[in-house]
């Protein structure tokens, strides 16, 4: 079973500054794909940006920040055409327990991994319709199909953002546009458990210590790209992956 992309196909990434984002903004562009890179850090799209150029691809970059609403809105207005959408955007915060967690961080997570998701998908989902053959695709976790200690903020946010994915494939039957959930386990990328824990690479580097062959961005950005790429009418609702070593999100074999 193969597919192929139409001329002038256009894929808009969020989060693309970096991991997953940027590996699947690279899958898609070798894809056929023009790319649209959106996050928050103008400079290091910009960069992706030229690489793909460089290579022949078509791609541009767009800074912006999926939490505002106004912002992206009139980023959707500069759009002539949209068929893809990856909400890759989001993170955690913290791993503290639940009688200890900072209402702050909860409410940054909330704002990026399902809010994000909202305004994007509003925003872009008129375009999307109008291609005739739309995708949405939304790259949650598997903290968003089960729980674990200390991280009940990023598991909520998670939850919300499958609750939403799922809703809307409920709301859309009938209309042109496909809904595909990405669930990622452990992924090992430069900065998400950096950020998690504040910076500190010591604590960021436990959470992958004994752990042989976590993911890399760019295996989630391989399932990404194949997803995106059958043909219009299969639709891969739910896809969970996870490294070997990982068979649920509290175990994990690690080697001595």
């Amino acid at each position: 079973m193969t597919s192929t992309v139409a001329q002038g196909s256009t894929a808009v990434v969020t989060g693309a500054s970096s991991g997953i984002g940027a590996a699947a903004a690279r899958r898609l562009a070798a894809a056929g794909y023009r790319v649209v890179l959106t996050a928050r850090r103008a400079e290091r799209i910009e960069a992706l940006a030229e690489e793909l150029s460089a290579a022949g691809h078509a791609a541009v970059a767009y800074p912006l920040d999926v939490t505002d609403r106004a912002a992206v809105d009139a980023f959707a207005g500069s759009l002539e055409r949209v068929d893809v959408l990856v909400n890759n955007a989001g993170g955690a915060l913290g791993l503290d327990p639940v009688a200890q967690g900072d209402p702050a961080d909860w409410r940054a997570m909330y704002e990026v991994n399902v809010l994000g998701v909202l305004h994007m998908t509003q925003a872009l989902l008129p375009a999307l319709i109008a291609s005739g053959a739309g995708t949405v695709l939304v790259v949650s976790s598997t903290a968003g199909h089960g729980t674990y200690e200390g991280g009940g903020g990023y598991v909520a946010a998670k939850h919300g953002t499958h609750a939403l994915t799922e809703t809307l494939r409920l709301e859309l039957v009938g209309e042109p546009v496909r809904v595909i959930e990405i669930a990622p386990g452990m992924v090992a990328t430069e900065e998400f458990s950096l950020n998690r824990f504040g910076g500190d690479p010591e604590r960021a580097a436990q959470v992958y210590a004994g752990v042989a062959q976590p993911l890399t961005a760019d295996d989630v950005a391989d399932t990404i790209a194949w997803t995106v790429t059958r043909p219009q009418h299969v639709n891969v609702d739910l896809l969970v992956v996870r490294p070997r070593a990982q068979v649920s999100n509290t175990k994990v074999h690690r080697e001595s």
